[in-house]
C-alpha cells in the first residue's frame, strides 16, 4: 500500500530511558512503514534539556501552539539523585508542568478498556475520564522552612502600594509553610475545556473541590464553574442529554467507587494528579491510560500517563530482556495522528489511528501481552512477550487490517 501522506507536521517530543527506547521501536515498526511521517522533532531527553538550559522544552510548547498537535514521550523530572546521576547543571522543572503552563491546558486521562483486563472496582463497566487542571496549586507553590517562633502572614500589595494582610499562623517552634495561587483566567479556561470536552464526548461532567473548608480558594473554583455553566453551557448540556454535577471531593471519591463509570471527573491540579493514577491502576495499569492536554484555543498534546520505566531501562543497558508495556505510548501516537487527520481532513490518517489502536487491543485479547498485564489478566495461558516482540505482534495485526 502507498504510504499515508501528512501535509502538516505533528510536534514530536522525544523522552527518556526505557520509554525513549520504545519510542524508537514504535516509529520503526508501527509508523514509518505505513505513514509518510511528518514531524517537527524536539529532544526532551534530560541530557539535552540540561544542555539547552531547558530552552528546548519551551520551544516544543511554542511549536505545539503553532501546529496544533503534539505527541510526547515520557520524561524524567529530576530530583537530587537524578541531578547527581546525570551531572545536571540544576534540578530542572517538570517538562509536563512547563508545557501545561504555556498551553494553559487541561489534561484528560481515560483508561484503555481491554477484554481480559478487569477493573479492580467491580462496578466499573465504563471508562472514567479524569480532567486535571494543569496550572497552579502545589505545583507552583512557594515554600519556606520556618526555623523558630514567629508570625507568618499573607501579604498582597496592590499597584498603588496598598497592603492587605491575612495572618497564617503564629509559630511557637520550627515548621514549614506553603503558599499556593491560581488565576481566575486559568480556572475559566479549565472550566470551558471541561464543558466542551463533555459535549464532544457526550459524557456527564462531575466537578469537586473542598469549598466547605477552603471558603475562598476552592470556593472560587466552584463559583467560576457554576457561573460559566449557567451562562454558556446549561442549554447545550440539556440539548445533548448530559448533566453537570458538583459535589465535595470526599463525596465525589465515595460516589466514584460505587459508580459504573462513563463520565468525566474534573479535578484541581493535585487532586487530578492523584486520582488519575488511582483510576488507572484500578482499571488495570498505569500503562493502559490515554492522556491528552487540551488548551482552550484548540491545541492538543498527547502523551503516556506513566513514567520512564527506570528499572527496565537499567536492565536494558545490561543487555537483559525486558517486557515493558508500550500501549499508552502507542495510543499517544494514535491520538495525535487521529487529531491531525481530523484537523486536516485526512480520512486515511484517522482510519490508520483506529486500526493501530484496534490492532494493539486485539494483540492483548489474543493472549499476547507484556508481563504486567499477564500478571492480572483473566485470559488463560497468556504469552508474556518481550518489549520489542509485543510491538512486532501488533504490527502483524496492523498489516492484516490495512490489507483488508
Amino acid at each position: 500500500m502507498d504510504k499515508i501522506k501528512m501535509q502538516v507536521p505533528i510536534v514530536e517530543m522525544d523522552g527518556d530511558e526505557m520509554t525513549r527506547i520504545l519510542w524508537k521501536i514504535i516509529k520503526e515498526e508501527l509508523l514509518l512503514p505505513f505513514i509518510d511521517l511528518n514531524t517537527e522533532y524536539y529532544d526532551l531527553g534530560l541530557e539535552h534539556r540540561d544542555a539547552t538550559n531547558d530552552k528546548v522544552t519551551t520551544e516544543a510548547a511554542e511549536a505545539t501552539k503553532k501546529y496544533g498537535v503534539a505527541v510526547k514521550c515520557a520524561t524524567i523530572t529530576p530530583n537530587a539523585s537524578r541531578v547527581k546521576e546525570y551531572g545536571l547543571k540544576e534540578m530542572w522543572k517538570s517538562p509536563n508542568g512547563t508545557i501545561r503552563a504555556i498551553l494553559d491546558g487541561t489534561v484528560f486521562r481515560a483508561p484503555i478498556i481491554v477484554k481480559g483486563i478487569e477493573p479492580y472496582v467491580k462496578t466499573w463497566t465504563k471508562p472514567i475520564t479524569i480532567a486535571r487542571h494543569a496550572y497552579g496549586d502545589v505545583y507552583k507553590a512557594a515554600e519556606m522552612k520556618i526555623p523558630g517562633p514567629g508570625i507568618c502572614e499573607l501579604v498582597y500589595t496592590d499597584v498603588n502600594g496598598v497592603e492587605t494582610r491575612e495572618p497564617i499562623h503564629e509559630f511557637k517552634g520550627p515548621g514549614v509553610l506553603q503558599g499556593m495561587h491560581n488565576l481566575n483566567q486559568s480556572i475559566e479556561s479549565f472550566a470551558r475545556c471541561c464543558f466542551s470536552y463533555a459535549l464532544d464526548t457526550r459524557q456527564d461532567l462531575w466537578f469537586a473541590t473542598k469549598d466547605t473548608i477552603s471558603k475562598k480558594y476552592d470556593h472560587t473554583f466552584k463559583d467560576i464553574f457554576q457561573d460559566i455553566y449557567d451562562k454558556e453551557y446549561a442549554g447545550k448540556f440539556s440539548k445533548a442529554g448530559i448533566k453537570y454535577f458538583y459535589t465535595l471531593i470526599d463525596d465525589a471519591v465515595a460516589r466514584v467507587i460505587k459508580s459504573e463509570g462513563g463520565y468525566i471527573w474534573a479535578c484541581k491540579n493535585y487532586d487530578g494528579d492523584v486520582m488519575s493514577d488511582m483510576v488507572a491502576t484500578a482499571f488495570g495499569s498505569l500503562a493502559m491510560m490515554t492522556s491528552v492536554l487540551v488548551s482552550p484555543d484548540g491545541n492538543y498534546e498527547y502523551e503516556a500517563a506513566h513514567g520512564t520505566v527506570q528499572r527496565h531501562y537499567y536492565k536494558y543497558l545490561k543487555g537483559e530482556s525486558t517486557s515493558t508495556n508500550s500501549v499508552a505510548t502507542i495510543f499517544a501516537w494514535s491520538g495525535a495522528l487521529r487529531k491531525r487527520g481530523e484537523l486536516d481532513g485526512s480520512e486515511g490518517l484517522q482510519k490508520f489511528a483506529d486500526f493501530l489502536e484496534s490492532a494493539t487491543i486485539q494483540t492483548i485479547e489474543d493472549g499476547i501481552m507484556t508481563k504486567d498485564l499477564a500478571l492480572m489478566t483473566t485470559i488463560p495461558n497468556p504469552h508474556v512477550a518481550e518489549s520489542g516482540e509485543f510491538i512486532k505482534a501488533i504490527r502483524e495485526r496492523l498489516e492484516r487490517k490495512l490489507d483488508c
